[in-house]
């Protein structure tokens, strides 16, 4: 009997191969994060991108432990019953941006559907340390839907970060296999929400990952729907498997593709698009702070 081995991945494009950096830098930020005891998606989702922004001296803290309550076909972080929350996490948060010397900072968590808040009152205490000891910071968070809590939506708000970003991930036919438990309407309604409890008072993001065999109709069709919720800005990147068990890749898109994409969001009214092979939800994320 012959046995049928699995497709094989693709092989990997020029455009997405990276030297690896040799500055010291590198070195210095994982010191830091081990010194803190902090956790960051750079490394727990394996983003391609962290050897490059590790070695620019900038992370992007996750908080809220590395367990999550959910299991998204393209994520690498763990899922599995989380631990209890550190009440000194904030702090130690607020500590790593003040000895990086941070002007813009990410900060984002896993999925925490044990507790009552989604754990927002975290995300709240985390902005206003990180504030109180770097005045002047520009703070953008990545945010889980908190199951579209209005509670919840509303305590990340009062905290007042600049940029609130909750990704839409990919389109609507493909979320149910994408995404565990979240859905496209539900974080499309996190957004409108957003917008329309703070207003200018802060931006709202959101990002798409291609490759996961959308189409390129689909993908208008999820950037008008973005637009329709009132989202400023927009990421997207390309679709990498973090290991052979999570979802397939089932193509490469061309940095061509990549520059129609944003070239369309721009023209549909978004006021930042980042749109390219490695762009992820916070890579390069300060070339909006001047906005």
């Amino acid at each position: 009997m012959t046995r049928t081995e699995p497709n094989p991945r693709p092989r990997l494009p020029e455009w997405l191969r990276m030297p690896l950096p040799t500055r010291d830098t590198f070195g210095h930020t994982r010191g830091l994060l081990d010194e803190l005891k902090l956790h960051t998606v750079c490394e727990s989702a394996k983003c391609p991108n962290h050897w490059e922004c590790w070695s620019k001296g900038t992370a992007t803290f996750m908080i809220a432990g590395d367990r999550c309550t959910r299991a998204c076909g393209f994520c690498a972080i763990a899922a599995a019953k989380p631990f209890p929350l550190e009440t000194d996490e904030p702090q130690r948060v607020a500590e790593a941006t003040r000895r990086m010397r941070l002007r813009h900072v990410v900060i984002t968590a896993v999925a925490r559907d044990d507790l009552a808040d989604g754990g927002a009152e975290h995300f709240r205490q985390t902005i206003e340390a990180v504030r109180k000891l770097n005045p002047g910071i520009v703070i953008e968070v990545l945010v889980p839907d908190f199951n579209d809590s209005d509670a919840a939506i509303d305590t990340v708000i009062a905290a007042a970060p600049r940029i609130y970003n909750h990704n839409l991930e990919t389109v609507r036919r493909l979320t149910p296999t994408v995404r565990h438990r979240a859905t496209y309407d539900r974080s499309l309604s996190v957004l409108r929400k957003v917008k329309a409890r703070a207003g200018d008072r802060l931006f709202t993001k959101s990002g798409i990952m291609l490759g996961l065999g959308e189409t390129e109709e689909e993908v208008l069709v999820a950037l008008e729907d973005l637009r329709r919720a009132n989202c400023d800005i927009l990421t997207l990147g390309q679709y990498l498997p973090p290991s052979p068990k999570h979802l397939p890749l089932v193509e490469y898109i061309s940095p061509v593709q990549f520059d129609a994409y944003g070239r369309a969001a721009r023209d549909m009214g978004f006021v930042h698009v980042a749109s390219g092979p490695l762009v992820r939800s916070s890579y390069h994320a300060d070339e909006f702070a001047a906005f």
